[in-house]
């Protein structure tokens, strides 16, 4: 029942986040490797496993890798599998659920691959038992505040190379655990916390979300400038793993802990036009412990007050496939446009845009940040050029 002393690891990112997971790695000071599509290896002590799933913010999972073998059969599939230490990071009397995948290899039916995996697990661990379901395995992981009940197994074939990973996160990384109120159509954590990085925002200039929802963004940006860990409010499968003693996590809390601000130095502001979501971000931004570092108003766009400085204005707006189409969204865009070049003219907007149709009705000078997925369907981050501001200054 061991590990060894360096872990093979992988940050697991949407597409086209992995150059984010891989500069967050290396200011965690965990050398990354190359990237790769979805994700990025690096290899760490137990102490960076827990760091990383406390820190990453744009990560979606972390998996170590337990083992690595060819298989053209089941009879070898079980044999190699009969060696892997599975009591490291399965605990007696606990569940375990096999997620397969398999590519250009002889063994293909993932039923029947997982199968003979579970074998081999329930005859090494005690009173484990098998969870088949996807679904089920979520379920056991769902409360985020607990050490989850399943261990997710990952495994890849690929020309007959099999690879294992053991899951370290649980449930998937943006689960932060206060997100609990939720408004129309929602953006996940790890996106709004790609959007401040993309942007390069370090809580020194003002924010605001004049589309604010849950208040994801704002929250993201808040916990961001507080230095506060995102992952400060969940539990961790590897907590659960008996290789690992449980003062590693709890030393891994004290120095993030020790690390947090006492405050955001800046403004950081949110509003929406709708009294659910309003009301869901003031609860929201309670249970992530930033409510005092936010000012949360009911306001429409047209609605945003003048402001000579500089900031940002960071948002995730309404776009037809989410709330609905037609002129009346084209005019919002068109709207928002105007009030950045009338009451913000310092400020640089960002935001995560679906359909060039709309954010043309902007009518500003963007440029594509990075290009990832939002629910399944395509987006990316554009921001603005800054040249308002600029343009302002050498008027004055």
């Amino acid at each position: 029942m061991s590990l060894p002393p360096l872990l093979p690891c992988f940050a697991a990112t949407a597409i086209g986040l992995e150059s984010l997971a891989r500069d967050e790695l290396t200011a965690l000071g965990l050398l990354p490797g190359e990237i790769e599509p979805g994700g990025v290896p690096f290899t760490t002590d137990a102490a960076g496993l827990g760091t990383a799933l406390l820190q990453l913010r744009t990560v979606a999972r972390v998996t170590v890798r337990i083992g690595a073998f060819q298989a053209r059969s089941f009879a070898e599939l079980e044999r190699h599998a009969a060696k892997v230490d599975w009591s490291s990071v399965i605990p007696r009397g606990s569940a375990v659920h096999f997620r397969v995948t398999s590519k250009k290899s002889r063994l293909y039916h993932q039923d029947a691959i997982a199968e003979r995996l579970e074998r081999s697990v329930l005859a090494t661990v005690t009173g484990v038992s098998a969870v088949r379901a996807a679904s089920a395995a979520e379920e056991r992981e769902a409360d985020v505040t607990r050490i989850p009940e399943v261990q997710r197994i990952i495994v890849r074939l690929h020309r007959d190379q099999v690879t294992l990973s053991a899951d370290a996160s649980g449930a998937l990384l943006h689960r932060r655990g206060w997100r609990q109120a939720v408004a129309k159509a929602p953006i996940r954590e790890t996106l709004a916390a790609a959007m401040l990085q993309g942007i390069g925002w370090d809580g020194s200039v003002p924010l605001h979300d004049p589309f604010g929802g849950s208040g994801t963004i704002a929250i993201e940006a808040a916990q961001r400038a507080r230095r506060m860990a995102p992952g400060r409010g969940r539990r961790f499968a590897a907590e659960g793993w008996p290789a690992l003693p449980p003062s590693l996590f709890a030393m891994a809390r004290h120095v993030a802990t020790a690390a947090e601000l006492p405050a955001a130095a800046v403004i950081i502001s949110a509003s929406d036009r709708d009294h659910g979501a309003v009301r869901a971000m003031q609860e929201n931004a309670e249970r992530a412990g930033v409510a005092d570092d936010l000012t949360i108003d009911r306001a429409t766009v047209t609605m945003l007050t003048p402001d000579d400085g500089n900031g940002w204005v960071v948002t995730n707006p309404p776009y037809g496939v989410r709330i609905g189409d037609g002129p009346d969204l084209r005019d919002l865009y068109a709207t928002l446009g105007n009030v950045m070049r009338a009451r913000r003219h310092g400020w640089r907007l960002a935001l995560l845009s679906a359909d060039p149709r709309l954010t043309g009705q902007l009518e500003m000078r963007l440029t594509p940040v990075w290009r990832s997925e939002n629910g399944g369907l395509p987006v990316e981050l554009v921001v603005d050029s800054g040249e308002r501001g600029r343009r302002a200054a050498a008027a004055g």
